[in-house]
Order: structure tokens, then C-alpha cells, then sequence
């Protein structure tokens, strides 16, 4: 019986016991948002090291930071092999609202192969189907055909806001051969997806003050700036009637997309009407000259995320008021530099500043974009896998979204990053109601099994 025939009896037999202990991961309430439950991140950091230790991985250790706890691991006895390290998050996003779970968030339940519960597919449910992989395969007389490495953090979900000083500080702890994360999802039900880009993220908050105090629109109307028109005039700048971006230099460093890429796109069953229906729009909106999976993940964007200022209770007011404002996000693309991007944010929007106010820019974190080229060795290993569990060839794929930390993987450690997920985009995460088919769980075991042993030398 070869090593993946025993993991695959292994899963089988103890799927039952594996689902429980999922269902008691999901139950920590670990939303790194909130304060009130800075105990039950520690809380879940130390459940998720016990179950590495049960596992049989080595060197476990939940390590503090300015933040949330680190959790890592390693087992490093697989002589001239790859070191792979595998990164994921067991924090999750707050529940409300509350009212629309049909579950208690964290009182996971199963209905009909699918796990419910909040973190079931972001990412505490794909981060232990990795787990129990390493278990499976430590259990087994081969052991681990590859060196591994584990780096769990507490606070994707917030940005990641200590994780770079973490890598930066423990580099040659962490160094690695390729890095491989479980954070993204398939195409489609039952079409499998590598993940090889990721847009970057960068925004600003525009704060525009006019007078004083808010001014009898009577007496003050006509003859002194509206704070709420002028945010309007700024805002309405930023694109064409097209939905072209119009700040200066804003698409000079974007990389074009190969001739491979666009016919692997093409190749994808996309329909324009069901991403309609969806989205609940009548009609598709973006960039002239590229089509929906292109301007979604191959281009920049520009939004428009909130706009506040003047009175909105119930009824009228006639008042101009003193203050408005704006938060904007970018999503960016290879080879698009946040930074770069915010100073071009701050020359348009000076040079576009109506008159007769004062404009604040506050920035907000920042995130660079990653790609990983679609013809890498192990990115097409990847695809092999996926293949050996779903009945449909790989797709090749960007995301639209935004990994923060996967750019500085790339960056520090200098290795691939291969987003190998398991979710589906209709399974409500950061929504109520989060869910995670458990088919593709047993199929995720089966197939980041594969890899391991595809990847060895």
C-alpha cells in the first residue's frame, strides 16, 4: 500500500473524530478585532499548539508579539528534501449582525456535509485540514516526504499589523523553500483553482472642512463652499464616465497580462449572467477594453468605500454643513507601488481641491501586490494535485483581494508562495451564516497530501 493509499484510509477513519475537533477549534471565539476577546486569542493559540503537538510536529511554541500570539511548529528530518513552510490564521472577523445566523456562530454545527460556524472557511477550517494532513502523514512508517515548517498568526484579519516585524526578525527561522497557504478558494463548485496573484491594497481617508460650524443654509447658502459639494466635485474627479481612473501617472507602472494569461482566462467558464445575478445588478460595470476577470483581477481599481458629513436623521435640516469626507481603497496589481500610489492620490486630489475648503489626507495601511509567474514548476504541481481529487482540470487564476502578508513572503524569505484553498466564495465569510462544504475538506486532505509528496526530490 503506498504512503497516500494509507493517508487516504487514515482520513476516512477518522473523519468522525477530525470533525469534532474541528467543531472545538470554531467554538474559540478568536475575533482579533474586538478587546474583549484578547483571552480567547490566547485561548486559541494554545488549543492550535496542542493539536500541532498531537500531530507530531515538533519545537511548538506560541510566541508573543506587540499584538496576538504566533504560533509555530516545524518538523525538519526529511534529509535534502524542500522545506515548506505553511502559513495560515486563526483569528476571525466579528459576528454581527447576530440576528441573521440561523446557528449559534460559535456552537458549530453540521447540516447536510457542511460545517457551520464562524472561521469554519476563514481560515481556521482550511488551517486545520492542514494540520491533520502533517497528523496523517506522521503517523504513517514514511513520515513527512518534506521538511515543514508552520506559522500560524492572530491577526490577518486586522491587517496583520505585527506579522512583518515577526518574518523580518525571524527570517532564518522561517526560511523555506516555497510557502504554501490555505486562504483563498476553488473557481467554482468542483473546479479546482491555484492562485498565483494577489492585488495589493492601499487607501486614504479625505477629510474636507469648510466653515466654522454648520451655517443657517439661508443665510450662508450660495455664498460660502458646501464641505458636502466639494467632497462630491473630488470624488467625481477620480474617473472618467467610463470608469477609467483619471489621476495622473495612476496606471504607469501596471503590468500588462500575457498572451498565456488571457487565454487561460478565456478558457474559464465564466458567465457574465450569473455574475449579474450574483451581485444583484442589472448590469456589469468597469474599465472599457477588458473583460470582468480581467479588470477584477489583472487591474487597478479605485473606490469609494463611505462618504460622511451634514444631517441624515429623519426629515429635513437646512443647514451647510462645516465638515465632510470620504474613504477611499485602491486595489493594485504587479507593478504597482502603494506608496507611490498615495502620493499620486495626494497631487490630484491638491490639484482638484475645490475652493473655499481645507483638505485633511489620512493614510491607511498599505499592502503590495504578489505574483508568483503561472508557469512555475511547483505552481503546475499544485494544479496536478488538485486533479487527482476533482473531476475537472486546474484553473490558473488571480484574485481580486488582498493577502497582505503574502507580499512579504515574497519579499523576506525570497520564496514562491503557492495559495493552494478549499472555499467557496458563496460561503459567507466575514457574512453570517459562514459555512465550509465539508467535500471539499476531505478533498483538501487528499490533495495538499498529494503535494507533499509531489514536490519531493
Amino acid at each position: 500500500m503506498t504512503q497516500l493509499s494509507q493517508l487516504d484510509a487514515y482520513f476516512t477513519a477518522h473523519r468522525d473524530e477530525h470533525l469534532n475537533e474541528m467543531k472545538e477549534f470554531l467554538a474559540i471565539p478568536s475575533i482579533s478585532s474586538l478587546s474583549e476577546h484578547k483571552e480567547d486569542m490566547i485561548i486559541a493559540a494554545n488549543h492550535l499548539a496542542t493539536l500541532l503537538k498531537k500531530a507530531g510536529m515538533e519545537n511548538i511554541q506560541v510566541r508573543d508579539t506587540a499584538g496576538h500570539p504566533v504560533v509555530t511548529a516545524d518538523w525538519l528530518h526529511a534529509d535534502d528534501q524542500p522545506t515548506v513552510l505553511v502559513y495560515g490564521h486563526y483569528d476571525v472577523q466579528p459576528v454581527d449582525p447576530i440576528e441573521l445566523w440561523h446557528s449559534e456562530p460559535f456552537k458549530p454545527e453540521i447540516r447536510d456535509n457542511i460545517m457551520y460556524g464562524r472561521g469554519a472557511s476563514d481560515d481556521k477550517g482550511q488551517v486545520f485540514m492542514h494540520v491533520k494532513v502533517l497528523e496523517a502523514m506522521l503517523q504513517s512508517p514514511e513520515k513527512l516526504p518534506v521538511n515543514v515548517k508552520v506559522l500560524f498568526e492572530g491577526e490577518e484579519e486586522i491587517g496583520s499589523v505585527h506579522l512583518d516585524q515577526f518574518i523580518i526578525d525571524h527570517k532564518e527561522e522561517l526560511k523555506a523553500d516555497l510557502v504554501v497557504i490555505s486562504d483563498t478558494g476553488l473557481y467554482a463548485p468542483g473546479k479546482p483553482a491555484v492562485c498565483y496573484a494577489l492585488r495589493g491594497l492601499t487607501g486614504v481617508q479625505i477629510n474636507v472642512q469648510g466653515p466654522k460650524g454648520d451655517l443657517h443654509s439661508g443665510i450662508y447658502g450660495g455664498g460660502v463652499q458646501n464641505p458636502i459639494h466639494a467632497i462630491a466635485t473630488l470624488l467625481a474627479s477620480f474617473h472618467d464616465e467610463h470608469g477609467t481612473i483619471q489621476v495622473e501617472g495612476f496606471y504607469d507602472d501596471v503590468r500588462d497580462l500575457t498572451n498565456e494569461e488571457r487565454a487561460a482566462f478565456a478558457e474559464l467558464d465564466f458567465n457574465e449572467d450569473d455574475m449579474k445575478a450574483e451581485a444583484g445588478v442589472s448590469e456589469l460595470f468597469g474599465e472599457q477594453g477588458f473583460t470582468y476577470l480581467e479588470q477584477t483581477w489583472a487591474r487597478p481599481t479605485l473606490e469609494v468605500n463611505g462618504v460622511f458629513g451634514g444631517f441624515s436623521g429623519e426629515g429635513i435640516k437646512t443647514v451647510l454643513p462645516a465638515k465632510a469626507g470620504a474613504k477611499i481603497t485602491c486595489r493594485l496589481v504587479p507593478d504597482q507601488d502603494p506608496v507611490i500610489i498615495v502620493d499620486l492620490l495626494r497631487k490630484h486630489i491638491e490639484t482638484h481641491k475645490p475652493a473655499g475648503v481645507e483638505v485633511e489626507i489620512t493614510e491607511f495601511d498599505k499592502g503590495k501586490p504578489f505574483i508568483t509567474p503561472m508557469d512555475h514548476p511547483l505552481i503546475q504541481a499544485a494544479g496536478e494535485s488538485y486533479e487527482t481529487q476533482y473531476d475537472e482540470k486546474t484553473a490558473y487564476i488571480r484574485a481580486g483581494g488582498s493577502i497582505p502578508i503574502v507580499s512579504t513572503f515574497d519579499e523576506i524569505l525570497q520564496a514562491p508562495v503557492i495559495l493552494m484553498g478549499f472555499g467557496l466564495s458563496t460561503e459567507n465569510f466575514h457574512a453570517p451564516n459562514e459555512h465550509f462544504h465539508l467535500d471539499n475538506f476531505d478533498k483538501g486532505l487528499r490533495v495538499v497530501s498529494d503535494y507533499f509528496t509531489r514536490i519531493k526530490k
